[in-house]
């Protein structure tokens, strides 16, 4: 199910207008009454309906690792400065950690189910109804872990950047849901999206790789510094590893990312390493190819889980059988996307606000003729005009407390 132009919360939502999305300015209720919902607009898409057959996995995508209950602030002037009191002029609250990325897929119409461990706290039910109930994503292979407390992140956005503070707990020992573990046998599902730890072994990923998962790696900093790609153990099972500029270039010693793509086809077929500002640049070690696609400018008012959404969009389009250079072209997209709304799971892109830029893409004058073409594989996918908002859409900031204290 894929959610768009607005995030189901349980059981009232709050919106951000387009006037004040911006400034970061806290938000109006839709209703003067603040007790009835308005309904959110779901447009539904499938970009995989040109390859599903009768013999699929019940799941396109299977995710394991932690979910943290995400608490941002924006609208910040400036960093806060010790021993002040800042004051921010919005605020929200959604899943976040491995939730990003289950609701970036979740929102672009892949089936997606995810295992995790959930605090038995209020926190962990929001955070559970949040992406069941409101994103449909499955969440049979997760457990809620009694006497655990959930995880939380307190995120703070200010020039184009933000810093966070988390604090939680491993689940216990007893559980299955250690951090970045799985259960012993994961979902079926036709791909599944790894966070690689140096080092260390996943079995899961092994398993999933011997059934035919087809495997998409990320790795975070190596804090030992070693930056030794024979310690990513599990790349050997991936089709694609999609490290950042900088941890492509430390892990394979070269000069510049670019360079560090093609090093990094000796170990893996598909090495996908984003450039920041400049973009991202791909190389397929089984054909040769490679393609790079400028970024998308646009005004940022949060990176939080931008590069969650970017892997979400390159696994949809390399599901989907796109071209290497498509998948990196909406990859792209939705990540701009993203970056325009605060938050990390909140502010993944449906295919509502994906439509709704391509309009007012083609719909601006003077339009870069190259850059209407880069991006012309969208008319066949995006929803019909008379079924998207006008642009620009603002998402709900759900906000824990008002279902049960009205």
């Amino acid at each position: 199910m894929v959610q768009t132009g607005r995030i189901r919360t349980t059981p009232r939502e709050r919106t951000v207008t387009a006037s004040n999305a911006f400034a970061g300015e806290e938000p109006e209720y839709l209703d003067d009454d603040r007790g009835a919902t308005t309904p959110h607009c779901a447009v539904q898409v499938d970009p995989l309906a040109g390859v599903r057959t009768p013999d699929d996995p019940p799941w396109d995508v299977y995710l394991t690792g932690t979910v943290f209950l995400d608490i941002i602030f924006t609208g910040l002037h400036s960093a806060p400065v010790r021993g002040t009191e800042s004051w921010a002029r919005g605020m929200g609250s959604s899943p976040g950690g491995i939730a990003n990325m289950a609701t970036a897929l979740a929102r672009l119409g892949l089936k997606t189910s995810l295992a995790a461990a959930f605090g038995d706290d209020h926190y962990g039910e929001y955070c559970w109804d949040a992406l069941e109930q409101g994103e449909g994503i499955d969440l049979s292979p997760s457990r809620t872990v009694r006497g655990w407390h959930s995880p939380v992140t307190v995120s703070m956005a200010y020039e184009g950047e933000r810093t966070m503070v988390s604090h939680g707990h491993e689940p216990p020992a007893d559980t299955l849901f250690r951090q970045q573990n799985a259960p012993g046998h994961p979902a079926h599902a036709r791909a599944a999206v790894a966070s690689l730890t140096p080092g260390k072994r996943n079995p899961w990923i092994a398993k999933a790789a011997a059934e035919g998962t087809r495997i998409f790696a990320d790795v975070g900093w190596d804090d030992t510094g070693a930056w030794d790609l024979a310690g990513l153990a599990d790349l050997e099972h991936c089709e694609a590893f999609l490290p950042n500029a900088e941890e492509a270039r430390r892990y394979t010693g070269a000069d510049c990312p670019r360079a560090a793509a093609h090093a990094l086809t000796e170990y893996v077929p598909l090495a996908v390493v984003t450039l920041g500002a400049e973009g991202a640049y791909a190389v397929d070690g089984r054909t040769g190819e490679s393609a790079e696609v400028p970024a998308i400018a646009v005004e940022a008012l949060d990176p939080t889980g931008a590069g969650d959404v970017f892997v979400a969009g390159f696994v949809t389009g390399t599901l989907a059988d796109w071209p290497l250079a498509d998948r990196l072209a909406f990859a792209g997209l939705t990540a701009a996307l993203s970056v325009q709304e605060f938050g990390g799971s909140l502010s993944a892109p449906g295919w509502s606000e994906i439509g709704a830029w391509w309009r007012k893409v083609q719909s601006v004058a003077g339009q870069d003729p190259a850059a209407l073409r880069r991006y012309a594989f969208l008319e066949g996918l995006v929803p019909e005009e008379d079924q998207v908002r006008p642009w620009p859409l603002r998402r709900a900031v759900p906000t824990i407390g008002f279902g049960r204290s009205a």
